[in-house]
């Protein structure tokens, strides 16, 4: 409605670089805490996989909230 635009560009990078922390910059608590749980279950083996479904993660986190598709 405000005319924001968000765009999610190479989420898979910096997530990758920072883990479970750019999922906490972006405001995707729920994706935090999932990846903060697998890292530590995996001894960080998750930490080289969630890059791969980053991307899909960060848009279903903005249709959730409300966000549309541009």
């Amino acid at each position: 409605m405000n005319g924001y635009e968000e765009q999610i560009r190479f989420a898979w990078l910096w997530s990758l670089l920072f883990g479970f922390l750019y999922f906490a910059v972006k405001g995707a608590w729920g994706y935090c805490l999932l990846t903060l749980v697998l890292a530590v279950c995996t001894a960080g083996l998750s930490w080289f996989v969630v890059p791969f479904f980053a991307h899909r993660m960060m848009e279903r986190h903005y249709l959730r909230s409300g966000w549309v598709a541009a």
